[in-house]
């Protein structure tokens, strides 16, 4: 009988034992995998993809900074007087904690919220009392108290939250005057002060370029602060604060510092104990977004900040259904399997333009493979911060 597989790609789950700092994390996670293999009764193949979530990469590294050193870099970076923090996402998780070390390092925080929603889709307002208010967001630039006058309190869906309240709330409880505005045109925080903290993640080089243009003193994004160690503390020389997530009440874990070692020893561990050249790479949020909340996942500043380079590039695939539909419609049985896996045997290096490709859509491999990633481990308490999936490589003809 003709030794066909019958599986294609495959993604699971490996439990591993609660990360610690100063855990070898190398070791764990080559240990756990191959105990998992052994336990279902799977091999590891040539080009399997081992994804380690970030969160156990910085806990292992110990990357965490606490509101005081935030407090003082801000501060020193940007003088500790009146400072325009603008764009930040609507998040306890991921900005409240850092807001406070902002603020404690400022006299008066001048707030600026990008409105009707922050820039990963949480929404402070909904379009439609926008439109019925005749507001322009776009150009107009509302107050506290015209926002309130036209909007009253919004209570975010998931969360139960008024950010605008809970923001101000905040600040001034670590003794910063708060001034709150609502804005899309970086340049509107320039009638309010010159030195200005851009908290936008994908935006952020424009948002900088145009301040610096229109004469800001001093611009400074997320990813300034805190990429050196304050006193002792962890840091990110790359994204800084961009990336963190809330540990405790007056603590974040960073995103992961340099992690390009980790995942070379973890390939290399793995080809010494089974024969096998396996892929690894650590990532963070997956990039999709929801369409009932409209919330894009990806608060993180990329999907991926270290991999293999196996893991370089897009995918080089051909629609199936486009062959069978177009090319081949007159075949069927072992003649169309048989022509279309001569198709895919023939394809080119690069498939722009060839109209059997359309709406393959070539996004970057790791952030494919780390958005399957996140939707296995989940954000809860699965109990799995490393993913192996088999078989992406794979098509129709292995």
């Amino acid at each position: 009988m003709e030794n066909t597989r019958r599986v294609g790609t495959v993604s699971r789950g490996i439990r591993c034992p609660i990360i610690r700092e100063g855990d070898d994390l190398s070791q764990i996670v080559t240990e756990s995998v191959i105990e998992a293999a052994k336990s279902e009764g799977f091999a590891l193949r040539d080009r399997d993809v081992i994804s380690i979530t970030e969160s156990i990469v910085a806990r292992a590294q110990g990357n965490y900074a606490t509101v005081d050193d935030i407090a003082a870099d801000v501060k020193a970076k940007l003088g500790g007087g009146t400072i325009g923090v603008i764009f930040p996402i609507l998040s306890r998780n991921r900005f409240a904690i850092c807001l406070r070390g902002i603020a404690k390092g400022a006299k008066k925080v001048v707030l600026m919220l990008s409105y009707p929603s922050d820039e990963v889709g949480n929404e402070l307002v909904s379009l439609d009392k926008i439109d019925a208010a005749g507001v322009n967001p776009y150009s107009d630039v509302l107050s506290l108290e015209k926002y309130r006058e036209l909007f009253g309190v919004n209570i975010h869906e998931f969360t139960g939250v008024d950010y605008v309240q809970y923001y101000g709330d905040l600040i001034r409880e670590m003794g910063a005057e708060v001034e709150i505005v609502f804005a899309n045109q970086a340049k509107a925080i320039l009638n309010y002060t010159d030195c200005v903290l851009t908290c936008d993640i994908h935006t952020r080089a424009r948002t900088k370029r145009i301040l610096k243009a229109a004469g800001a003193k001093i611009v400074l994004g997320l990813d300034d602060i805190m990429n050196a160690p304050v006193n002792g503390s962890g840091c990110n020389e790359q994204y800084g604060l961009l990336g963190s997530n809330k540990s405790t009440e007056d603590k974040i874990k960073l995103f992961p510092r340099e992690c390009n070692g980790l995942v070379y020893d973890i390939q290399k561990k793995i080809f010494e104990q089974t024969g096998a050249k396996v892929e690894v790479m650590v990532y963070g949020d997956g990039a999709f977004k929801d369409p009932k909340g409209k919330i894009w996942e990806l608060a993180d500043p990329v999907v991926s900040p270290a991999f293999t380079d196996g893991l370089v590039g897009t995918p080089n695939e051909l629609k199936l259904k486009y062959l069978a539909d177009n090319d081949f419609k007159d075949l069927s049985g072992d003649a169309l399997k048989e022509a279309i896996s001569a198709s895919i045997k023939a394809k080119g290096g690069n498939l722009v333009g060839n109209m059997a490709s359309q709406g393959t859509t070539p996004r970057q491999l790791t952030d494919l493979i780390g958005s399957l990633c996140d939707l296995t481990s989940g954000s809860g308490d699965k109990g799995t911060p490393v993913v192996l999936v088999q078989g992406y490589f794979d098509n129709y003809t292995n």
